[in-house]
């Protein structure tokens, strides 16, 4: 039977298995490995950018050597400084391209969920320069929000060059971000759990190998160009039983940061977008509003991984920690909400551990320096409800394994705080504002669990091969007709499946025909007991089926059943009683 032949060719195969199983895997590694080293040597370009738009702003030097802007000797001049940045930055947005505005996780993500992760090689090149700019002419951002978006730009770039799904380009594109991630920080492990909490929706292995390889060469190769060890090193001393109370007080005042900061960006945002002059003018005029604070807080400029450094080993006095908590989140607001180029994670860092030190000074339980790197993770957990990632980033940051457990309850309660106050993240209201709403909870769709032998119908009529076409108009499609269509099989194999219109498109000189003789391949669709109902439900729709026909295996074509739309409904009635039919058991 050629048909059958041509029906068993098309068939889906699929065992019941833990995970969804693809030859592709080995492929996708394989490009990760290239796009973690691409990724890193994207991040050393980055930070050496940085470097050197710091050294010719600030001390009118071409050096890639490390400098602060707080070492300036500019006087007055230094509110100019960030000012120009901007204004270049503005330029480069309207005229080159306005995707290197703001700081490029949000900006990911959209391409991820609503853009086929499909991304342009002018934010490749644009994003890292526009962000060298303004970091390097005192912007309060970290590199970790570019170099995010550069990888993923990176990966995309080289993805959309071979024949890859958009699903596949999903897992690549993430993977090149996080591998950058990693080059910056030193930390594979977070940046593998920020893909989970934040990027993929999804944990299956065509995206999380690929992550993980990627990340896992990046942390390998940044020792070429960095300092091996943690970027932070720290170790607190031992807690006591009131740090468990503690923790709360510490998790709430972050979450209330969180609060606070995000709905002051977006209000902020929302003031730019009053001004009577185009956006490309919003970065100077943030810029001018950085230079003042820089002015009287000149440790507030740039990245600050120093400043961050000093306040988790408790270097600076009370009075010195308050005014750079208040000027570092005053101009990183003002400077995010005017639309420049920038990353958050820096900035949160040196916010939160801020916080830290001047809660630190009364909270019992542990010593000052424990509650900087509970605030630092909480504020960081709670503002991109990603706490998992906060705990393990502190973690790879310090390499302190005696603050976890703080750690871990202060950044749970700062997420408990945001999730139940603030109905989107700093991350996900940009893209709300866009017209896109992100669902950020997922689990094991319930038509991944079941199978379609747990819910097709065993019993079908069906139609002989056969019998002419005359007889089949009669008998099935007449006054008693009791389905839309009708499998056709042959000795019990699967021929085909006849409908309605199929039928009656037959021309009258053939009715007295044999009814198999009317099919074409694009008839030739079944389903197998093994597959998931997920599987099948796609399938449904992209063909825009109501029902498939049930083999027995790809090689037999024997019909054991069907299965129907309604059939697959099963699964989610089981799910919404779980979710919602409340039970008292005792």
């Amino acid at each position: 039977m050629q048909a059958a032949a041509h029906l068993a060719s098309l068939g889906p195969s699929m065992e019941k298995r833990d995970f969804a199983s693809s030859d592709r895997l080995l492929l996708l590694s394989v490009f990760a490995v290239v796009i973690g080293g691409l990724s890193t040597l994207g991040a050393w370009l980055l930070l050496g950018m940085i470097h050197f738009f710091t050294n010719l702003f600030f001390f009118q030097t071409f050096s890639l050597a490390l400098r602060s802007p707080a070492d300036n000797h500019l006087g007055p001049w230094v509110i100019a400084v960030p000012a120009i940045g901007g204004l270049i930055v503005g330029l480069m947005a309207r005229y080159g391209s306005d995707k290197i505005r703001g700081h490029g996780i949000p900006e990911a993500l959209e391409a991820i969920l609503f853009g086929k992760s499909r991304m342009s090689a002018k934010v490749s090149i644009l994003k890292p320069l526009s962000s060298g700019i303004v970091i390097g002419s005192g912007g309060p951002f970290g590199a970790e929000g570019p170099i995010i978006m550069t990888g993923g730009a990176a990966a995309s770039l080289l993805s959309q060059a071979f024949p890859f799904t958009s699903a596949e380009r999903k897992g690549l594109l993430v993977a090149g971000a996080c591998a950058g991630m990693t080059a910056v920080f030193g930390t594979p492990v977070a940046a593998v759990l920020l893909a989970v909490e934040l990027l993929l929706f999804e944990l299956r292995p065509r995206s999380l190998l690929p992550v993980a390889l990627a990340c896992a060469v990046a942390g390998f190769l940044r020792p070429l160009w960095a300092d091996a060890g943690p970027l932070f090193p720290l170790q607190v001393a031992s807690t006591t039983e009131w740090a468990l109370g503690s923790c709360v007080i510490a998790g709430l005042a972050a979450g209330l940061l969180s609060l606070a900061m995000t709905y002051a960006l977006y209000a902020v945002e929302d003031g730019f977008a009053k001004l009577p002059i185009h956006w490309m003018w919003w970065p100077a005029l943030g810029g001018l509003i950085v230079g003042i604070g820089g002015y009287f807080e000149p440790r507030a400029l740039g990245v600050g991984y120093d400043v961050i450094g000093d306040l988790l080993n408790q270097h600076l006095v009370l009075s010195v920690v308050l005014a750079l908590l208040a000027v570092k989140a005053t101009i990183w607001v003002v400077a995010l909400g005017s639309g420049t180029s920038g990353g958050v994670l820096a900035p949160l860092l040196m916010i939160g551990a801020g916080l830290g030190c001047v809660l630190g000074q009364w909270l019992p339980g542990g010593n000052p320096g424990l509650w900087a790197l509970v605030c630092m993770s909480a504020t960081l957990g709670g503002t991109m409800r990603a706490p998992l990632t906060a705990v393990v980033f502190a973690f790879g940051l310090t390499h302190d394994a005696g603050g976890m457990l703080p750690v871990l309850l202060g950044s749970t309660v700062a997420y408990g705080l945001t999730v139940v106050a603030m109905p989107r993240s700093i991350l996900t209201e940009k893209i709300a504002r866009r017209g896109h709403h992100i669902y950020r909870e997922y689990g094991v769709d319930p038509l991944e669990r079941h199978f379609v032998s747990e819910v097709m119908t065993e019993t079908v009529r069906t139609i002989d091969a056969d019998l002419p076409v005359r007889e089949v108009q009669e008998r099935f499609f007449g006054a008693t007709q009791t389905q839309r269509a009708y499998p056709v099989t042959a000795g019990g194999n699967l021929e085909g499946v006849l409908d309605r219109a199929m039928l009656f498109a037959c021309p009258p000189d053939r009715l007295d025909q044999p009814v198999h003789k009317l099919f074409i391949a694009q008839s030739a669709q079944y389903a197998v007991p093994t597959e998931t109902c997920r599987a099948v439900a796609s399938r449904l729709a992209a063909f825009g089926l109501e029902r498939l026909p049930v083999v027995e295996s790809h090689e037999s074509l024997k019909l054991v059943g069907i299965v129907s739309r309604s059939d697959l409904l099963r699964p989610t009635q089981s799910l919404y009683e779980d979710e919602t039919v409340r039970e008292k058991f005792l």
